[in-house]
């Protein structure tokens, strides 16, 4: 029990001190902290109001003119078009550049919806003179990507601008830009080399998903030739710059630019405008000789000139041709349909076609070379031993003739000899000789002729060339693969002698042609055609460009010929152009630089109408060099169903020696001979 009296206070705990009375406890509010709190509270009280009749004020009696602001204030990003870099010849000169334009673009998101929609598409049409179906589809398209502008229409005319600019309220989401648009000072010179620009396609952008190349719709790229090959360096890279617009897309104030565009650079050529243009008009006139000659179906032909030290290409000619032009501005209908739609480029005989390098001809004659040289290297052949050369030769089981272009001829030839006169009963022998051979020997001359660069591309910088399965080395194992028949798969004797003078199945393009020729000029050394030495970047006016990057050309390969048999081919090759009996001496003999080389007549099935199924056409050829002795031009031009060699094709070849010689031949005597 506890000692406290009785009636006292209990001290139930001795773990406290006693209570102090100048210390007030926490949790008591004094009048002083509760007059604070009230002040506190009417002044946060006073805030929140003002806050709320603001946002009251902003949201309901201002709400419609603030939304109005806020639409007539937005701001959008364009790309501004970088100039695209100029395309030179060997000597500067410009080949293809740029002159200013103006173009019309149309944003699908800022366009009135529904019905008014292709009611401004019809208007728009019929201002700019662009097909509305097109047009239609076009917005139809951009559905799903009302942000990325259509191109309506480049090289505005000025009456059609000023016409948009003041009735622009009618037309929400069109823009007016400057812009620029490739110019040919040549007109359709190089065509089918320079290639031309368009705008980059959905499917391009799709296939450019990683981001490689910077494209956005609506740019501008390369689509072929020299301006889809080398669009990297040419194209440059896109500026930025804002505009204000109202809630219709209409422009609002003057744009801002964010970022410069940076102009592309320019790509230099190896090619020399004044002999491209030599040989394009060698080959229409050649077409003119062709015609006077009564050879009625001569359609088209080129020409291609490189230099066989190192295969820089000078010239490579193709007609028909059509004019890059046709892609700039508004496009035609008509003109570009033979550049896109099969049955008019058949009608127009395939102008976009690069002749020298898509196209695979029989050679004829001129394939006589690569016999010889193949004959040589295997020891079927010693060039100075004779064979007989006769009117016909008989060969095989069945006895069959083959005949020579020369039905009075009947003499003992060595190599050199048959080379001049184009013998065609001295390759007979030789070509049988492969197949008697046996079973390894028959594959040995197509073997050698793809050491030489048949059968495959020749690795041309710009591409673009026939594949290997349209440049053809027949072997009996191609046979094997390629028919259905027993007879037709079996390797005879014809197979062998007709390969050996550049017929039946063997087929070769103008450049890889010219390329063998080069290795002949040069001493053996296969060299690799190009046609871009480097990019450069153009100085101001007095200024010598700075050059970025140069594409030096690739180390000539030496395909293991003998020196001797070269030696004996390029005697024949010389005698051919200058002895009495050879079969273009009457186009070469006057000219004052040696020039050396060999005609060819190579027969091709062509289907014409009217003419029976199987029907045959002589493809004019001609191949050589100049100077004989020091060759720094190589040049094969082919006529196509033009008749005989030396008629067409070798007159043709000597315009583009005139040309880059300077000179001219005196009085050049044409005869019709293989």
């Amino acid at each position: 029990m506890s000692d406290a009296p009785y009636g006292e206070p209990r001290n139930t705990s001795q773990r406290f001190l006693p209570h102090d009375p100048s210390v007030t406890a926490p949790y008591r509010l004094t009048p002083g902290l509760a007059l604070r709190v009230g002040v506190l509270g009417v002044v946060a009280l006073v805030v929140f109001a003002a806050l709320f009749f603001r946002l009251w004020s902003l949201q309901v009696l201002s709400g419609a003119q603030y939304l109005d602001a806020a639409q007539n204030n937005q701001l959008r990003t364009i790309r501004v078009e970088a100039p695209r870099g100029s395309v030179l010849d060997r000597a500067g000169r410009v080949v293809v550049g740029n002159v200013p334009g103006t173009a019309v673009k149309l944003w699908v998101g800022d366009m009135p919806r529904k019905e008014g929609r292709y009611r401004m598409v019809r208007q728009l049409a019929a201002i700019l003179d662009v097909p509305a179906q097109r047009l239609a589809r076009e917005v139809d398209a951009r559905g799903l990507d009302p942000l990325t502008p259509i191109t309506v229409k480049t090289a505005v005319h000025d009456d059609q601008v000023f016409y948009l600019q003041e009735h622009a309220s009618d037309f929400p989401g069109v823009q007016i830009q400057q812009t620029y648009l490739r110019h040919y000072p040549y007109q359709s010179l190089g065509a089918q080399i320079l290639g031309y620009v368009g705008e980059v396609s959905p499917d391009e952008l799709k296939r450019n998903r990683s981001g490689r190349k910077d494209y956005r719709g609506g740019d501008k790229i390369g689509k072929s030739g020299v301006e889809a090959t080398f669009d990297e360096y040419l194209r440059g890279a896109s500026g930025a710059a804002q505009i204000r617009v109202d809630s219709r897309g209409r422009q609002q104030g003057s744009v801002a630019l964010i970022r410069d565009a940076e102009p592309g650079t320019a790509v230099r050529l190896t090619l020399d405008i004044g002999v491209q243009r030599a040989a394009e008009r060698a080959i229409r006139e050649a077409i003119v000789i062709a015609k006077a000659n009564k050879q009625y179906n001569v359609a088209g032909g080129a020409i291609v000139a490189i230099d066989p030290r190192d295969g820089a290409v000078r010239a490579m000619a193709s007609y028909p041709t059509y004019k890059p032009s046709v892609y700039v501005g508004r496009i035609d209908p008509d003109k570009l349909a033979p550049l896109v739609n099969d049955a008019a480029a058949r009608a127009a005989n395939f102008p976009g076609l690069n002749r020298v390098t898509q196209v695979a001809y029989p050679p004829g004659s001129i394939w006589k070379p690569v016999t010889a040289l193949a004959a040589m290297q295997e020891h079927l052949l010693s060039p100075y031993s004779s064979i007989q050369c006769t009117a016909k030769a008989v060969y095989g089981r069945d006895k069959q003739v083959f005949k020579n272009w020369d039905p009075y001829v009947n003499r003992p030839m060595n190599l050199p000899e048959a080379l001049a006169t184009s013998c065609d009963t001295y390759f007979y022998t030789v070509g049988n000789r492969f197949y008697e051979g046996g079973l390894a020997e028959r594959s040995r001359l197509q073997q050698w002729a793809r050491t030489f660069g048949f059968g495959a591309p020749t690795g041309l910088d710009i591409g673009n060339e026939a594949p290997s399965s349209q440049t053809v080395v027949p072997t009996p194992a191609w046979r094997k693969r390629t028919f259905e028949s027993d007879w037709d798969k079996a390797w005879n004797p014809g197979d062998s002698i007709q390969l050996a003078i550049g017929q039946k199945d063997v087929s070769v393009t103008p450049l890889q042609m010219a390329r063998f020729y080069a290795m002949i000029a040069n001493g053996g050394k296969l060299v690799r055609p190009y046609l871009v030495s480097g990019v450069e970047q153009q100085g101001a006016t007095g200024q010598r460009a700075l050059t970025l990057k140069q594409f030096p050309p690739a180390p000539p390969h030496d395909v293991g010929v003998d020196p001797a048999a070269l030696q004996a081919v390029r005697e024949g090759l010389w005698a051919a152009t200058h002895s009495s009996n050879g079969t273009s001496a009457g186009v070469f003999a006057t000219f004052p630089v040696s020039i050396s080389g060999k005609t060819g007549t190579a027969e091709k099935v062509v289907n014409l109408p009217g003419y029976p199924v199987g029907h045959l056409e002589d493809q004019s050829w001609w191949c050589g060099y100049g100077p004989s002795d020091d060759a720094k031009l190589v040049v094969c031009a082919v006529i196509e169903n033009g008749g005989h060699g030396s008629a067409a094709a070798a007159p043709a070849a000597l315009r583009v020696f005139e040309k880059y010689f300077g000179q001219k031949a005196r009085s050049p005597r044409v005869v019709n001979v293989d």
